[in-house]
């Protein structure tokens, strides 16, 4: 056989070879497609479906929490009542406050917060869906060890709110968290609603300057304490062992504002 005849062939093997690999690629990405429109479809169906009950009232999040025993052997409240909003009132007693409080009635005991009077937006949007009752019966539904523990959602998953955003009111980019203190989560810019969470530990240290700071905690360490000693199971999706096994409730939030 010739050098040409040889190279030839080759050259015939070659691209056999890169028609039988690009055919595979090809049918491979048609069963990836095919695998995640479905997969898609399955998950959409299923959170939906998790996120309220059939009498499209309660959540089913916030269902399964009911069901298991409240923590610290306290009763269990009356349910929550999911409500929404389009914006919040204006809370005009906080307009020239020298100082402002929200004492948290937790099945483990009170937690007292010294709000940040400065990010307006924050203050304003807490005050007024506490004084409404918004937050009556939630759950804590994140206890994360030496990191935060998270409130605030009436999904009792991470994904629900008040009806509106508060605007973007963040530290500035030296800002380090520290135990103690309570901020407002968020998914990004310009998705902050109701939820919010407590550092319980240095690891909150790792947390970036991107969440409305509410305020400090003030008193109530021991409850905090008990919270965070709440046992936990791993989340659905997550690696992270933060599933609360007890429930712990918010009974009810005051609001005390002097000075103004």
């Amino acid at each position: 056989m010739t050098d040409k005849r040889q190279r030839q062939k080759e050259q015939r093997a070659a691209k056999k070879d890169a028609e039988k690999k690009a055919e595979g690629r090809k049918e491979l990405r048609k069963r990836l497609l095919t695998a995640f429109g479905f997969g898609a479809v399955v998950v959409g169906v299923f959170a939906v479906g998790s996120i309220f009950s059939t009498d499209g009232d309660i959540p089913k999040g916030y269902e399964a929490f009911r069901e298991q025993p409240t923590a610290c052997d306290a009763e269990q409240p009356p349910p929550e009542s999911v409500m929404v909003f389009e914006e919040p009132e204006p809370q005009t007693d906080l307009e020239g406050a020298t100082a402002a409080t929200a004492t948290i009635s937790t099945s483990c005991g009170p937690i007292v917060i010294e709000l940040d009077l400065d990010n307006v937006a924050t203050a304003n949007s807490f005050v007024f869906l506490s004084r409404e009752g918004f937050f009556d019966g939630q759950v804590f539904h994140r206890i994360l060890a030496d990191f935060t523990i998270d409130a605030g959602d009436p999904e009792a998953g991470g994904g629900g709110g008040p009806g509106y955003r508060v605007p973007d009111e963040y530290p500035d980019a030296g800002f380090v968290f520290a135990p103690g203190m309570v901020a407002l989560s968020n998914r990004g810019k310009n998705t902050t609603g109701s939820e919010f969470f407590i550092t319980i530990g240095e690891g909150s240290s790792t947390l970036t300057p991107t969440f409305n700071i509410l305020g400090t905690v003030v008193s109530g360490q021991d409850t905090i304490d008990r919270i965070a000693a709440v046992p936990v199971a791993q989340e659905p999706g997550s690696v992270a062992k933060s599933l609360p096994l007890e429930t712990v409730y918010i009974e009810g939030i005051e609001i005390d504002v002097t000075g103004s």
